[in-house]
């Protein structure tokens, strides 16, 4: 009887060792988890222009991506209060690195190891930065000697809220450039926290193009030059004696989104390699969605002008004279055109008319529908060598009612990125 009370005891007592040491393990958790940091929100980027801008909370902006560095949390641990200031001057980027803190775990416990922030940055940034803010802002005296590197192929005027009017210009530099292989090295660092799968380039290869985009302001009665964004253009071989230019990077700094600045640039880019005899089309490398939907307005504006494209031919169908006359003036291949096409034939059709809305509808369905024929094919293609049990499960994946509910899906979103293009264009005109 003694024995058996004295077991229970013990299990008891065995019970409550464990709870309190899941209650003082929860303790550590939480107090641990108050040293996470969300490094989307602790990379603080600034472009300098004047010293009060340093401290200016207002002209500070913030990473969309920080995964590359930090993994696919975007949380570095290991510090309270974590700030990461990397502020470059607004047109050399000439660069401040300083990594900030209130506390960190190390101070508090011992055998927890705080995140190499440093180190991580370090891995992208280029040599040359400094890390005193007082350097810093005497480097922004030397920007007066900072000019656009390349030739000039096009200036543009904006208008900003405070009804200014501000002169932007976009600039074809190459390796050749004096300077500009350091500056690349600045500039790309932003690629990391704004596109999610980037990679930084080897610019070694004399086939690559950079077109930048800068703004023109008034400093103390000097001109200067700030940067706004950039494209990389790959020039790749197409036989017997074309090239293809393949736009292999894209992007307009924070600051300076939601101002026209990628239209800008990519109709320069085009113009461009208009002119040059040799080039077969231009393309873009994994294009994203919003580049798709910028090209899409890009082109549609150029070729609006062009005769095969007039609206009383639209209606005819998408023709031959339409792929050979984007291509031999305006460098875009048969797929471009054919959106371009059918977002021109949307602006000239009724579609408060039923008859002429079902004939663009199937029209713009019969180009959608290529992916399905395809699967049909396919379908054809395994019921000769599949067996009964393998074809029922490829069945499903090409069920007919399916493929027409992903027809009409396509076909809507289309429409409305069409749309949104007609309404820009509109808004321009």
């Amino acid at each position: 009887m003694f024995t058996r009370k004295y077991s229970i005891f013990r299990g008891s007592f065995g019970t409550i060792t464990q709870c309190a040491e899941m209650a003082d393990v929860n303790a550590m958790e939480k107090k641990l988890a108050e040293y996470k940091c969300d490094t989307n929100e602790a990379t603080c980027l600034k472009l300098v222009r004047f010293p009060e801008d340093v401290e200016d909370d207002g002209t500070t902006f913030h990473p969309e991506y920080s995964h590359q560095l930090f993994g696919d949390d975007e949380v570095a641990f290991g510090y309270k209060g974590l700030q990461i200031q990397l502020f470059y001057t607004a047109g050399n980027l000439s660069t401040l690195f300083k990594v900030k803190y209130s506390s960190k775990v190390t101070d508090t416990f011992d055998c927890v190891e705080a995140d190499d922030v440093e180190g991580k940055i370090r891995e992208i940034i280029p040599a040359g930065f400094t890390s005193n803010t007082d350097d810093f802002i005497s480097l922004l005296e030397k920007e007066a000697n900072f000019k656009p590197f390349g030739t000039m192929l096009h200036s543009y005027t904006v208008h900003n809220e405070e009804a200014e009017q501000l002169t932007y210009q976009i600039h074809k530099a190459d390796i050749s450039c004096p300077g500009f292989q350091e500056y690349h090295e600045r500039l790309q660092t932003f690629l990391m926290w704004f596109i999610e799968t980037a990679s930084f380039l080897d610019i070694d290869d004399d086939r690559w193009d950079f077109f930048l985009v800068f703004e023109k302001y008034n400093k103390d009665g000097e001109t200067l030059y700030a940067t706004v964004g950039y494209m990389t253009v790959y020039n790749y071989y197409v036989y017997p004696d074309k090239t293809r230019p393949r736009v292999s990077q894209m992007l307009i700094l924070p600051p300076f989104q939601g101002e026209g600045h990628g239209a800008q640039l990519l109709e320069a880019v085009h113009r461009f390699y208009c002119s040059l005899p040799k080039v077969q089309d231009i393309t873009a490398e994994d294009p994203s969605e919003n580049y798709v939907k910028l090209r899409d307005y890009v082109l549609t504006k150029l070729c609006q002008n062009l005769p095969s494209f007039d609206a009383d031919k639209l209606h005819l169908g998408f023709s031959a004279d339409m792929i050979r006359e984007a291509q031999e003036k305006l460098k875009i291949n048969k797929k471009h055109a054919r959106r371009v096409y059918e977002i021109l034939r949307l602006r000239a059709t009724d579609m408060s008319d039923e008859e002429k809305a079902r004939a663009y509808r199937l029209e713009v369905k019969k180009r959608l529908f290529g992916p399905y024929r395809k699967n049909q094919r396919e379908l054809a293609k395994m019921r000769k060598c599949l067996r009964p049990e393998e074809l029922v499960s490829h069945m499903g994946q090409l069920d007919t009612q399916t493929q027409h509910e992903e027809l009409e899906k396509s076909y809507q979103l289309a429409l409305e990125d069409y749309r949104r293009v007609i309404e820009r264009l509109a808004s321009q005109a």
